[in-house]
């Protein structure tokens, strides 16, 4: 069977402006809003993991490669979403999280990684190594030579994994790769950069050139096939307050560029907070893959304040139900444990606590799957399914899921709102990537 990703590049090929999202997040409530939209168009999902997020010590979501996998395919039992519509993609593996390390060291754990992720099924592969290691003179920039070497070995080790996989399932799917690195550190930039350089032609020949002769030098001239995307800038980013729009004219040429490549696709990082406009002028240059990952979760944390405010409303003075206090406890989790957003925000403490709550970093991410923020979560939503939820107040606070309740089109439930509000940003990226 042929890989559904690739069905996209040869739709982009014939110039139809076909893409696909990535949805870059480990959230249950998250994935299960994928999935649902997704069984209405009986499309394919792609649900990636980073380097960071998973990996094989578990990362700093607990779970390995394998782990992972089962997460998702939990919920697509929990959703009724088919297994085979799922596509399972790796972000950013390499050497990554062990860049300290020196060279040869960091290089064994990203083997290791690769591994891990492809025996998982993952076969959307991101391979990373852009990064100085510990014995790279960070005073030089990383030659390409060896940015594409460090990156065709961890193929042939992928390569491997598939070839074990493959004896153990015969339907096992040919992965395919993306190469190359234009973006910060993943989950978006940690400064509001004056203006963001998008990936000159120079560099994106030269990435594809260098790669290309590089995986033919070990014996990867197949697996070169299987190269499906380089990850470019288009000129996109977000921080913590700012939003840098798609320029279509400020990315003519790397976008003209593209279409020397008969079996190669632009993949976008950072695309969060683009208009459906400048998303579907993304996919229609030739950015066919769209990540996206803090704006499903900010989604997610507007519908859960949302909520929040209609249950104050709704008891407020009664004695007889105790509030969830949803957002003062996520606030409390946050100053407790500030390591996953300290060095993100800026400013006095009002400005802080601001974006602790609202920032499109949506470092608070981090802290709903804590267990306080969770039972918080979870007594919200037994506190609003205990009543039947006034639709002035849906109005009031989540005006778009009212007109859709008043059509007929959602149900009148607290996870139904929350999920649909994650929807609202999921139809963006659908109206980009369908070639209508």
């Amino acid at each position: 069977m042929k890989h559904p990703l690739k069905n996209i590049v040869e739709a982009q090929k014939k110039g139809i402006p076909k893409g696909i999202y990535s949805a870059c997040t480990a959230n249950a409530l998250v994935l299960e809003a994928v999935m649902e939209r997704a069984m209405k168009d009986g499309e394919y999902v792609l649900i990636e993991a980073t380097a960071n997020q998973v990996d094989q010590y578990g990362g700093y979501t607990g779970m390995k490669p394998a782990d992972f996998a089962e997460f998702v395919y939990s919920i697509a039992s929990k959703t009724g979403f088919p297994e085979d519509k799922i596509i399972l993609g790796g972000d950013h593996l390499g050497p990554l999280t062990w860049k300290d390390q020196p060279a040869e060291k960091a290089m064994e754990e990203a083997k290791e990684l690769i591994r891990q992720y492809v025996m998982a099924g993952f076969t959307k592969i991101h391979i990373d190594t852009s990064m100085h290691l510990g014995d790279d003179d960070a005073n030089i920039k990383l030659d390409t030579e060896l940015i594409a070497e460090r990156g065709a070995i961890l193929a042939d080790v992928a390569e491997k994994a598939y070839t074990q996989l493959k004896k153990e399932n015969p339907s096992a799917l040919t992965p395919v790769y993306v190469v190359g690195s234009e973006v910060p550190i993943p989950g978006g930039s940690q400064e509001e950069e004056e203006g963001i350089q998008v990936t000159s032609v120079a560099d994106f020949h030269e990435t594809v050139d260098v790669y290309k002769k590089t995986f033919e030098r070990y014996k990867l001239k197949e697996v070169w096939d299987n190269v499906i995307a380089v990850v470019v800038q288009p000129g996109v980013e977000f921080g913590d307050d700012v939003v840098h729009e798609y320029n279509r004219e400020a990315a003519a040429e790397l976008a003209n560029a593209i279409k020397k490549y008969p079996n190669i696709v632009f993949e976008g990082h950072s695309t969060d907070y683009q208009t459906p406009q400048a998303l579907k002028e993304m996919v229609e240059d030739g950015v066919a893959i769209l990540k996206v990952g803090p704006a499903l979760t900010f989604a997610l944390r507007e519908g859960l304040f949302a909520l929040n405010l209609i249950e104050n409303e709704l008891f407020y003075g009664n004695s007889n139900v105790k509030l969830s206090g949803f957002m003062e406890v996520l606030e409390k989790v946050m100053l407790e444990n500030p390591s996953n957003w300290i060095k993100h925000y800026h400013g006095d403490e009002n400005k802080l606590r601001l974006s602790r709550k609202y920032s499109f970093s949506d470092r608070c991410r981090y802290y709903l799957p804590a267990k306080e923020v969770n039972d918080a979560i979870n007594k919200l939503f037994d506190n609003l399914r205990s009543v039947e939820i006034p639709l002035v107040l849906i109005s009031q606070y989540m005006p778009i899921q009212y007109t859709k309740i008043r059509n007929g089109l959602l149900k009148n439930d607290p996870v139904s709102l929350v999920k649909d509000r994650v929807v609202n940003c999921i139809d963006e990226y659908l109206y980009a990537t369908s070639a209508k």
